[in-house]
């Protein structure tokens, strides 16, 4: 009978895909599709109501549009002090938000601070624990404590 090992060989990265919810895509066509009647219910001019309606549209509209044709990101939390990647590229300071049912994942690449809103429909509920763990495992202080003993 072969022997078990005595340890683990170390947990396997994270890989998740980020791809744009249809929820959300959803959320903003139906906002767009209100634009008008609450410009109309404004305090403006009548005679503006509705060039600024049609403006608010085509913005909400080219919003919609966008976000609906991002492309897929590609994120990997590795176990350990390896660097987080998305798209290949290594981040740093990721944390994790939970709203509820929405995941915000945010990091800071290249200077800039950048985050990715997971919707329900956008990850199954083993992925949503996936993720939790992985970033909750690399948020492990591994510093001496600041207050005193």
């Amino acid at each position: 009978m072969p022997s078990l090992p005595r340890s683990s060989p170390g947990s396997a990265p994270c890989r998740l895909e980020w791809r744009p919810s249809r929820w959300q895509c959803g959320a903003h066509w139906l906002i767009t599709a209100l634009l008008p009647w609450a410009v109309c219910s404004t305090d403006l001019a009548d005679r503006w109501h509705w060039p600024v309606a049609l403006l608010a549209v085509a913005m909400g509209a080219t919003g919609a549009w966008r976000y609906g044709r991002m492309p897929a990101q590609a994120i990997v939390i590795p176990p350990g002090d390896a660097p987080a990647q998305v798209d290949g590229q290594p981040v740093d300071d990721l944390q994790l938000s939970d709203r509820g049912v929405l995941l915000q994942l945010a990091w800071r690449q290249q200077g800039h601070r950048r985050w990715r809103l997971f919707w329900p429909d956008t990850l199954t509920p083993a992925q949503r624990r996936e993720l939790r763990l992985a970033v909750r495992a690399r948020c492990i202080s591994r510093s001496r404590p600041a207050v005193a003993p």
